[in-house]
């Protein structure tokens, strides 16, 4: 025990969160089971410590991070140690990568029923579902999940500004004002072609090569997260990751099941459930029409974020595909996206129909007073034609 709380107090001092996130004013922490899901790369270490650093001191032995990497569980279980840890005087336990533990879930019951004075904390895969499939934490578990940098999370870190989220009706009808507020401050489109290229993940920070980083975790998300989870054999791997990569290589438009079928030796359904996989993971997005989803046939398949795409096959990059991608990814996290009836038409929340369109071609582009149109190429805005930017600021 003694090691670990060396290990805790080392991480807490030595931690600094370069962003605050808005998700830790979002969790209600007086719950006694959260779970932190999250893709890989986006920042859920630096959460916990960053959680622990705000509510505790760095030596106080109420709290601990562990994590389940540490060799240490390959022999004893997360219960076990939870009981010594509160026989202790311990009251939160940080839980990282819990998904390592056979057991997970019903140690963490155990837990939970057996300590009921103890906060647990834990983080996990967003592949990992955590009341579907885990019956035993039904009810006692609350689950948030952890996005990658917003357009206005790099904004602050980059430019040094403290700029607020907004939500998408004070976008909707106060997109003006807001513009009027930002632009004497920062010019966004200094800073929008960065965080497409690397803005997204915050290992950008690191004085690494942020391509190659981003493949290693993509790697890591299908070789780990997807096999070790869904328990899909290894043989089966390099079809997931070529699946993956046609995908990325047709850009955003409704996938060719038979044909990817054909191309990666295997059946429709397989292809299909190798899609859920890759969205859960969160390497895709998958676009329904209004009123459907899986295992219906998606009517648009993307990259998850611009970031991939860069990362993935930089030669393909489309500027339209790009800003449609970006558009999605920043109004997945609270909103409904569905596909319009036409590709570059997508409807928010089953009613609001929105276009990303680039606003250097206005000639061509007939208005409509019931769509809202996303403009790229320029940083202003009037009436229902808001700049696309804008959305990057929803969290």
């Amino acid at each position: 025990m003694e090691a670990f709380f060396r290990t805790h107090t080392y991480l807490v001092e030595h931690t600094n969160a370069p962003v605050r996130r808005q998700l830790m004013d979002e969790i209600n922490w007086d719950d006694r089971l959260i779970g932190i899901k999250g893709t890989r790369g986006v920042g859920k270490t630096t959460f916990l410590l960053q959680y622990a650093k705000e509510h505790f001191a760095a030596n106080d032995r109420r709290c601990l991070y562990v994590n389940m990497n540490n060799f240490y569980f390959q022999g004893r279980g997360i219960a076990d140690f939870a009981s010594e840890f509160c026989k202790n005087g311990g009251k939160v336990l940080l839980i990282d990568q819990v998904f390592k533990e056979p057991n997970w879930s019903k140690e963490l019951r155990l837990c939970h029923d057996k300590n009921p004075e103890l906060k647990i904390i834990f983080t996990g895969s967003s592949v990992m579902r955590l009341k579907e499939d885990n019956p035993e934490l039904s009810g006692i578990v609350k689950s948030y999940n952890l996005r990658g940098f917003s357009f206005r999370e790099f904004v602050n870190l980059t430019a040094g500004k403290h700029f607020r989220a907004y939500t998408l009706e004070e976008i909707l009808h106060e997109h003006e004002h807001i513009t009027r507020q930002i632009l004497p401050e920062i010019s966004p489109n200094k800073y929008f072609p960065l965080y497409l290229h690397h803005g997204f993940y915050p290992f950008f920070l690191e004085n690494r090569n942020f391509s190659e980083n981003l493949l290693k975790t993509m790697n890591m998300m299908t070789e780990v997260d997807i096999l070790l989870i869904k328990q899909i054999e290894l043989k089966y791997l390099t079809k997931i990751k070529k699946l993956f990569y046609l995908l990325a290589v047709d850009g955003p438009q409704a996938p060719n099941v038979s044909q990817l079928a054909n191309n990666i030796e295997t059946s429709r359904a397989t292809v299909m459930n190798y899609i859920k996989y890759l969205s859960e993971a969160r390497l895709i997005n998958v676009i329904y029409p209004v009123g459907q989803k899986f295992p219906k046939k998606p009517s648009k398949v993307m990259m998850h974020n611009p970031n991939l795409m860069y990362a993935i096959y930089p030669i393909r990059v489309e500027q339209q595909d790009i800003m449609e991608t970006f558009f999605v990814n920043s109004l997945w996290k609270d909103h409904i996206v569905n596909q319009g009836g036409k590709d570059n038409y997508y409807i928010i929340d089953e009613r609001k129909k929105f276009r990303i369109c680039d606003a250097s071609g206005n000639g061509k582009i007939r208005m409509n007073p019931d769509t809202i149109y996303a403009r790229y190429n320029t940083e202003i805005g009037k009436d229902n034609q808001i700049p696309l930017w804008l959305f990057g600021f929803l969290y």
